[in-house]
């Protein structure tokens, strides 16, 4: 297959939007705590949505599997389970540090580690990249991301400053700058173990390959692997919660017990949706709070779950198909998946007016920051288009 930078930007970008949407579905989710409808949507993440897509688009899914030596599928699994720690330790970067600096730091870190170390472990980071002009063209795409991703951060701190001042006091009272750096590096390279394992997974794609699968799917049976190692990161920390919070009959139960205030209208449930959990809810009424059972729409709840999940593997879905349309140069994928899911995640903030009343110099950093990002996509993606040029070197 002739490689088609274009065409694989496209499908990072795709990917992109699926990870910055995914969340979406969840405010839908009524009345379940955060570590339960995670792992819901995670079983449809890690577990479901793998199989079923795999099995369907490649061919002989399980016997490609079992044919692959053991030290590659444990490295995949591997991956993925660092990768599964840096995704849970990305919540408590935005405890010590915010939002917009610790995404900022999480996602550079991510990208300067998953884009460089798999050509230098490869050992053809200097032969491929830093002496060809293609690969050079490539470096400079990645700064130019790396300076969209820290525009994007100081838009979110401006952003920041322009909430009233008890606002601001609850957001930084946990503010920690060493403690929040040294968990957010331990975030961004863990993070970035998900490129790493993805590259170790090239003997699973030769295999699938040569039992028939097309060349744009041979990516999928890749993921089945390191997303399991995701899922186990992820079920083993969600029932330690499940368990200390005592929630685990929110899977199966009708009903719950919430807090709610009365006013002169009678009793009103204070609502709790899946971003304000059951186990994290705030009374901010002065009146006085009673407990109340309510349904719990089960059914809904497990149908939204199930469309995040979904919606989140995409992005690694249409990321696999990116890649194969980069040629020698794939590992710069990472760099434009993470641009990518920046780019559409910030403006899913701006369609739910997350950014109303940021002020004028939040909102220019913001539109500069979303154009750097851009441009460095595409500036990536002509470093790719330069190696499919005859005599390209």
């Amino acid at each position: 297959m002739v490689p088609n930078p274009a065409l694989g930007v496209v499908f990072h970008w795709l990917g992109g939007l699926a990870s910055g949407s995914f969340y979406v579905p969840y405010r839908g989710v009524r009345r379940w705590s955060w570590e339960t409808y995670w792992l819901v949507g995670g079983i449809f993440s890690w577990i479901v949505a793998p199989w079923i897509i795999g099995g369907v688009l490649t061919r002989n899914l399980p016997e490609v599997l079992a044919a692959t030596p053991w030290s590659t599928l444990f490295a995949c699994f591997i991956c993925g389970l660092f990768w599964g720690v840096g995704g849970l330790t990305f919540g408590l970067t935005m405890r010590y540090l915010g939002l917009s600096l610790g995404m900022a730091i999480v996602m550079g870190l991510c990208a300067t580690f998953g884009t460089l170390v798999p050509p230098i472990v490869r050992g053809v980071f200097v032969t491929q990249v830093l002496q060809t002009a293609s690969g050079r063209t490539i470096l400079v795409g990645i700064a130019i991301c790396l300076v969209g991703i820290a525009i994007a951060g100081l838009a979110g701190i401006a952003k920041e400053r322009t909430m009233p001042v008890e606002a601001q006091q609850t957001a930084i009272k946990e503010f920690n700058l060493r403690k929040g750096l040294l968990i957010a590096t331990i975030s961004g390279v863990m993070s970035a173990f998900f490129a790493f394992g993805l590259d170790r997974g090239d003997p699973i794609r030769q295999l699938t390959v040569q039992h028939g699968t097309p060349s744009l799917w041979q990516g999928l049976p890749v993921l089945v692997v390191i997303l399991l190692g995701g899922f186990t990161t992820n079920f083993i920390w969600t029932v330690m919660l499940n368990i200390r919070n005592r929630t685990g009959h929110e899977y199966i139960s009708p009903t719950a017990n919430v807090l709610s205030y009365s006013d002169t209208s009678g009793p009103q449930p204070i609502e709790e949706t899946a971003l304000t959990g059951p186990t994290t809810s705030v009374l901010v009424h002065s009146t006085a709070a009673v407990r109340q059972t309510v349904a719990v729409p089960l059914l809904r709840n497990y149908l939204f779950c199930a469309l995040a999940g979904v919606t989140w593997y995409m992005q690694f879905f249409f990321y696999t198909m990116g890649e194969t349309q980069m040629g020698k140069y794939k590992f710069s994928s990472w760099t434009i998946h993470m641009a990518s899911i920046i780019i559409f995640s910030t403006l899913w903030g701006v369609a739910v007016k997350e950014w109303k009343g940021a002020g004028r110099a939040a909102i220019r950093l913001l539109v500069t920051g979303l154009a750097v990002l851009i441009g460095s996509t595409i500036v990536i993606g002509y470093g790719n288009y330069l190696a499919t040029l005859p005599g390209a070197h």
